[in-house]
């Protein structure tokens, strides 16, 4: 009754983020659906400015696992006013920050799009792209952090109604803007570009107005959660260089594996753009389909944290261990699932993007490791997911740069240019990085160092 109660409660945390990341993700998704009807030139102008973009916004995914770990002990220890300061610390760095870093963004939009190896038919296209979505960029982080504050109190159902409307709203109007429906001007990848602003700029809006006392007090009979709430008190407001070093000191080893991961990601990228455009649009829809599957890992490594983290606040290391394994035991279920689905139905996912047989063709053998893929995937995500909501997010970080700095890189390497294996080569290279992660975080998780760390 008792493992029952808690499988009830991962999937109480997990549902709502399984939702919320599945619609994070579909942006990327749809976008890439409607402009490969523009041609494969267009595909690869939207893959192109994925790194450079997530390179910037690792910051904040690094910033936010403290801030996700320390209002998950908060939580535990019944702290309200902890909570709340943490809250506010979190928003106004994460609002300067993302005010600094608009500007590079904007102003060397085209040098990075450059700096990724693309032709100039692909560069002018990726250009007008992502300097739109720069100019997006500060409600883009600050719904990221609301999104992650949530999750440490274990409220995901909020985060998924705002990320519902964004997706809607960018949907509707990627119809409008990329093709020039309904009296729109038809502005091609551009037009992608803006719905998603416009549809991250509503989601960042619902999503302070969730969090806001007003929010709170109508909603208070149905039992939401009042322990994420604006208090624009004084000392919640100025820095608070004891709280902002806590988030910090929990998040640097978070923010160097952000940056491993996409330094790692921009020199795998590069290598890949030099095998042709063609090449490249296959790997980019492979790549969009793999980073829609993260979402089962990340959705049970969000509630692995949250409930580990809650269960060490109130000194319960063994239900933290136990919260962890019985999130993994349900995502390794799902993974192995979604593994034999993306095998059986590999062109089918193809088609969606594009009519080319060659690029369906590559794109299929592809699948073919991606599906071999999941059920190590959703593992190490699920794993990390529980040492970060304890506060270890070095281990993680040094996994994660072994992986994606030496293996993937080295061996793309060899499988491209000595063994000759091109793109396939490529995915050869990510499997075993990210399978020889898994080793790792796993033995880590067993080890049980992490329940005992103090944050």
């Amino acid at each position: 009754m008792k493992n029952k109660a808690l499988t009830q409660t991962v999937l109480r945390i997990a549902l709502p983020a399984v939702a919320e990341l599945i619609l994070t993700s579909l942006t990327q998704f749809v976008d890439t659906i409607m402009v490969g009807k523009i041609g494969h030139h267009a595909i690869s102008a939207v893959g192109l400015t994925t790194q450079p973009r997530f390179i910037m916004l690792s910051v904040f995914v690094a910033l936010n696992v403290g801030t996700t770990a320390l209002v998950a002990r908060f939580k535990g220890q019944e702290n309200k006013d902890d909570a709340a300061l943490v809250s506010m610390q979190a928003l106004l760095l994460t609002l300067v920050s993302a005010i600094i870093l608009t500007i590079p963004g904007v102003l060397f939009s085209r040098h990075m799009v450059v700096f990724m190896g693309a032709d100039a038919e692909t560069v002018r296209e990726a250009t007008g792209y992502f300097r739109i979505l720069m100019l997006g960029f500060t409600p883009t982080a600050l719904s990221l952090v609301i999104s992650a504050l949530l999750r440490g109190v274990g409220d995901t159902k909020i985060s998924m109604r705002y990320n519902i409307a964004a997706n809607i709203i960018n949907i509707i109007f990627n119809y409008f803007l990329i093709y020039g429906k309904w009296g729109f001007p038809e502005l091609g990848v551009n037009g992608a570009a803006l719905a998603t602003v416009l549809g991250n700029t509503i989601a960042c809006g619902m999503a302070f107005y969730a969090i806001s006392g007003k929010r709170r007090k109508k909603n208070r009979k149905k039992n939401v959660s009042d322990f994420i709430e604006l208090r624009f008190t004084r000392k919640n407001c100025l820095p608070d260089f004891l709280m902002l070093k806590r988030i910090i000191k929990i998040g640097l080893p978070a923010a160097g594996e952000q940056f491993a991961l996409r330094a790692g990601l921009l020199i795998y990228t590069i290598t890949i753009t030099s095998l042709g455009t063609k090449v490249f649009a296959a790997h980019q829809i492979v790549l969009v389909i793999l980073n829609l599957s993260f979402v089962n890992g990340q959705a049970f490594g969000i509630a692995a944290a949250t409930l580990s983290g809650q269960a060490l606040g109130r000194k319960e290391p063994d239900r933290a261990k136990e919260s962890a394994r019985v999130c993994q035991h349900i995502g390794s279920l799902i993974s192995t699932v979604m593994g034999i689905g993306m095998f059986v139905f590999r062109k089918y996912l193809m088609l969606l993007f594009t009519a080319d047989e060659e690029i369906i063709l590559l794109g299929a053998q592809i699948m073919i490791l991606v599906a071999l893929l999941q059920p190590f995937q959703s593992a190490f995500q699920i794993y990390a997911g529980a040492l970060r909501g304890a506060g270890d997010s070095l281990y993680p970080a040094i996994s994660l740069s072994v992986g994606i700095l030496i293996i993937r890189p080295a061996l793309s390497y060899v499988f491209i240019n000595v063994v000759g294996a091109g793109l396939f080569g490529a995915w050869c290279a990510l499997f075993i990085d990210q399978f020889v992660r898994f080793i790792m975080i796993r033995l880590r998780f067993k080890a049980g160092k992490w329940i005992s760390l103090k944050v």
